[in-house]
């Protein structure tokens, strides 16, 4: 019986094993894959000058937004995910949110009702200059997704040609 109970201790230790090497060999595809959706993730568009009179209501703080898209065809978690203005460190974060493959959402500077489509950061101010910004977004590890800038560091006020808040640069 010992070398009975020998030769089965063995087969299942090669089948753990077996077993084991198959696993891992699943799941670091899916992490691969996760990722890479996650790099199909960018600011697609940005408004950052409100048409008409910046006059602080909340309509004209809705009408400043921050699109983002995602190029993938599967579902992203953006749970934890930041998009910051980088000159004054304004930071929304994404809670509760999942982008559809394809799909895209619009972070509105102003007080609103959640939707698939439409966020809102809940403020009483405007975030992004009309001159000159970086919006940032990173993901929930706090690296950088993608950035899109507008303006330039050698602006004049009245000096705003091809930035007309409908765009955006990367840097």
């Amino acid at each position: 019986m010992t070398a009975s109970s020998s030769v089965t201790a063995r087969r299942l230790a090669a089948a753990a094993l077996a077993a084991g090497a198959l696993v891992g060999a699943v799941a670091l595809p899916a992490s691969a894959a996760d990722r890479s959706h996650r790099e199909n993730v960018e600011i697609s568009r940005v408004q950052y000058d409100s048409p008409g009179w910046d006059n602080g209501s909340n309509r004209s703080l809705n009408n400043e937004w921050v699109e983002v898209t995602n190029n993938s065809r599967h579902r992203v978690n953006l749970d934890g995910w930041r998009l910051t203005e980088d000159r004054r460190g304004v930071t929304y974060t994404f809670r509760h949110f999942s982008l559809g493959g394809h799909q895209s959402v619009r972070v509105h500077t102003g007080v609103g009702r959640d939707t698939s489509r439409d966020l809102f950061q809940d403020r009483r101010n405007y975030v992004w200059d009309n001159r000159r910004d970086t919006a940032t977004l990173r993901n929930d590890n706090r690296r950088v997704v993608d950035s899109a800038s507008w303006g330039d560091r050698n602006h004049r006020d009245d000096d705003n040609r091809g930035h007309d808040g409908r765009g955006h640069h990367r840097r």
